[in-house]
């Protein structure tokens, strides 16, 4: 009688191929890197109640890719993200009603939920506007890249909605600072690149016409590395915003010790023993 092989990765499936319906995703040839391109050029790129809903269910299922180690976002034509459509989304928001404007609050706090989540590092890619529910979702993003010509705005309370949007006033203040955070929330004007960078809201500054490039390379780079490892780093950063220090080492010394049983671990030694560059498996 023949033992049965029980695998816990059977769930998992490839993504090179997923169909998106709202916005372009373009997957690297050894499947590793995808590239998800707002792709409305002519708006430059507004989101719709659509691709919000679409953007949600990706990022939640990429928990379930075999393949996909890296994620890139970025926007099409010259843009980032506008924010959300004026006329496909926030005209229709003066017409509903208190449940049916929760439940699309909600909606869109799910995809930064599901963007923070995802085992997956996911690098933004800024190019020119960048503003609203589209500088949102830069600032879910694990790292950001920009151009010069990169114009950042939180510009919520322009249309007379509060600062408090997709969790703005809890992230926001850990990557560039309360009072900065602040100013952006309560003004909604534009942070240029410059100050973007100053601030640690982008890591690094790009020329436009390398800017895309730079990004996947960067994106290459975590997903040639030990991407199970990188997946643990991405949920500790977001747990020990609720930690003390105590509750830190602990849990860091527990997951640093699952990181230890990997073979990934074992084949990182192995090939510096051997001086030679290590392949990571991701088990």
């Amino acid at each position: 009688m023949s033992e049965q092989t029980i695998s816990m990765n059977s769930h998992l499936e490839a993504f090179k191929n997923y169909q998106a319906q709202h916005f372009l995703w373009e997957v690297s040839e050894d499947g590793r890197v995808a590239t998800l391109t707002l792709n409305r050029p002519d708006r430059k790129n507004p989101l719709t109640f659509e691709s919000y809903a679409e953007l949600r269910d990706l990022f939640r299922d990429l928990a379930y890719a075999s393949d996909i180690r890296a994620v890139v976002v970025t926007g099409a034509g010259g843009n980032f993200s506008s924010g959300g459509d004026v006329f496909e989304i926030i005209e229709p928001l003066t017409k509903m009603p208190m449940p049916e404007l929760l439940a699309f609050t909600r909606m869109t706090g799910d995809v930064v939920k599901a963007m923070r989540k995802c085992p997956q590092p996911v690098i933004a890619a800024v190019d020119g506007i960048c503003a609203g529910a589209g500088a949102i979702l830069a600032m879910a993003s694990d790292l950001r890249l920009a151009t010069h010509e990169a114009k950042t705005a939180f510009l919520f309370t322009r249309v007379g909605l509060a600062g408090a949007d997709m969790g703005a006033c809890g992230i926001l203040p850990r990557i560039i600072g309360q009072g900065r955070a602040a100013e952006l929330l309560y003004t909604g004007r534009f942070m240029s690149a410059t100050e973007g960078k100053d601030w640690g809201f982008y890591n690094h500054l790009h020329d436009g016409e390398n800017l895309l490039a730079e990004a996947q390379k960067l994106a290459k780079t975590l997903a040639d590395g030990p991407y199970f490892a990188h997946g643990i780093t991405k949920t500790m950063l977001a747990q020990e915003w609720a930690m003390g220090i105590d509750e830190m080492i602990e849990s860091e010394a527990q997951a640093q010790a699952i990181c230890m049983a990997t073979q990934d671990f074992r084949r990182a030694f192995e090939a510096f023993a051997a001086k030679r560059r290590p392949e990571f498996e991701g088990n």
